[in-house]
Parts: structure tokens; C-alpha cells; sequence
């Protein structure tokens, strides 16, 4: 049985207006797992007419790899300058309906599930109680602030507070907890009734909420000329750390180090 599993939509990114490649938290978050060697679930989607171009890269991976068939692939155009992203979503996803998850046979044995959307309609409230049903649910902070549609990607804070009402981890970059609090203060955070927040930071770290108080967790200094799935393998990284018995600062100082081992090629 594996006790850990990243879910969500394989998407085809394009960085700095070359060809499009595989992305999405699934493909990063597996990018991850491999290079941790700690067993591992995948569970990923696209339209079945991208899957000859985007299964090979994620399977070559090694992790196992559950997929799900789905009526589009999202697609983004993704320019950086430093560490601010520019991103212009091409192409949404189809929801994840909660017939898809609930009860499935695939899932067995998993406690630690993370969700990572690439937009709000993704994963529903109804799909989410289901993936949370006797498990540990982490949640990517994309589902609430990314809105349905298309074009250049500006963020906003009209999610559903049924969103969070199964979530127990809660990981957002320091923008999405701007835009959903205007802060970053210990109170703010807890404001979001979820156990667990971490929000990260970039080259500052991250900021830990658990048990009602926050903590700062610096950051392993990495330099990196594409950044483009660090957040989804900090989030995979976090989780193994969690499931493992890691504590909520301590799982994100291993997180960070994970990330920078994986963007400077120590890890592979």
C-alpha cells in the first residue's frame, strides 16, 4: 500500500514562448517523488489525444501512475522575469466529478492525498469530501484563487468557502494568501479555519500555521532560471514529510531542501 498521493491535470505549458511540455502538479509533484525514492501514488488526467505526448515523460518518471481520461488538457503560456511569473491560460480543464474518487479501488491504502488544481472549477466542494474521506487532504491554494476562465491569468478571492471545509493542509504562494487575506499575519491565516497553512515565500522560505501559531522557515538559497513546479514539488515534498511524521516546520524545512536539491540537479 502507498500511503501518498498527488491527484490532478496534466497540463501543456509553454515557457518563454517555446514548445509545449508537460506540466501540471501531477507531472511536478511526481518529479519530486522520484527524486525522494519514497513510494508514491500518481493520479493524473488529460484528453486522451495529448496522452501520446504527455504520458512518456511522466511514466518515464518510474512513479506509478493512475490515469483518468478527461475531456480537455488545460494549456498556459508561462513567462518569467526573476521570480514574478506571467501566465495566460489558453484552455481550462473539465471538473473532477466525485463519482471519479469516490470509493475507488485505486485509492486504497492512501492517508495523504495533496489536490492540485491549475484553476477553481477543477476539483469541487462534493469532490474534494470525497477525496478527504479518511484521509489527511492537502489542497493547493491555485483552486481558490485561479478563476475559471481564460486568458491572461489575474487572481481573485470569490472562491467557495466550502472549498476549504475538508482541506487539513492548506498551501499557498505569499500572492494567493495576499489575495485571498491582504496578509500574511498568524491571525489571517487561522481566519481560514484550516489546521494546517503554509505559505511560501519564495528565496524567504515559507510560513507555517499548525496549532494555532505561525512559524517562519527559511529558505535553502537556490538559483534557478526556470521555476515553473516548484510550488507542486514543495507540496509533494511537504506531504511526504507529513505522512512520514515529520511536524508541520520541520516537514517544510525538509520540503525546502528537497526543492532546492531538485531545481540545482543534486537531486534527480
Amino acid at each position: 500500500m502507498r500511503g501518498v498521493a498527488v491527484l490532478g491535470n496534466l497540463a501543456l505549458d509553454r515557457v518563454g514562448g517555446g514548445s509545449p511540455q508537460p506540466g501540471g502538479g501531477p507531472f511536478h509533484g511526481a518529479r519530486m517523488l522520484r527524486a525522494l525514492n519514497r513510494p508514491a501514488l500518481v493520479v493524473a488526467r488529460c484528453a486522451a489525444a495529448d496522452r501520446p505526448l504527455l504520458s512518456p515523460p511522466l511514466v518515464r518518471l518510474g512513479m506509478p501512475v493512475l490515469w483518468r481520461d478527461a475531456e480537455t488538457t488545460p494549456r498556459f503560456a508561462i513567462d518569467y522575469e526573476g521570480e514574478q511569473r506571467r501566465m495566460v491560460l489558453e484552455q481550462l480543464a473539465d471538473p473532477w466529478r466525485p463519482e471519479e474518487v469516490a470509493g475507488w479501488k485505486g485509492l486504497a491504502g492512501t492517508r495523504w492525498i495533496h489536490a492540485a488544481p491549475l484553476a477553481r472549477s477543477d476539483f469541487p466542494p462534493e469532490t474534494l469530501a470525497a477525496l478527504a474521506r479518511g484521509r489527511h487532504l492537502s489542497l493547493d491554494g491555485q483552486g481558490l484563487v485561479r478563476p475559471p476562465r481564460t486568458g491572461p491569468l489575474e487572481l481573485d478571492g470569490d472562491y467557495d468557502p466550502d472549498l476549504l471545509r475538508h482541506v487539513s493542509i492548506l498551501k499557498l504562494a505569499e500572492e494567493e494568501a495576499f489575495v485571498l487575506l491582504g496578509e500574511t499575519g498568524e491571525q489571517a491565516l487561522r481566519s481560514l479555519g484550516v489546521p494546517e497553512v503554509v505559505v511560501t515565500l519564495g528565496s524567504r522560505g515559507s510560513l507555517v500555521l499548525a496549532d494555532g501559531l505561525a512559524e517562519h522557515v527559511p529558505e535553502r538559497a537556490v538559483s534557478a532560471a526556470d521555476l515553473t513546479g516548484a510550488g507542486d514539488a514543495f507540496a509533494a515534498a511537504y506531504l511526504v514529510a507529513r505522512a512520514g511524521g515529520f511536524q508541520p516546520p520541520a516537514a517544510a524545512r525538509w520540503a525546502s531542501g528537497a526543492v532546492a536539491g531538485l531545481l540545482s540537479g543534486r537531486l534527480r
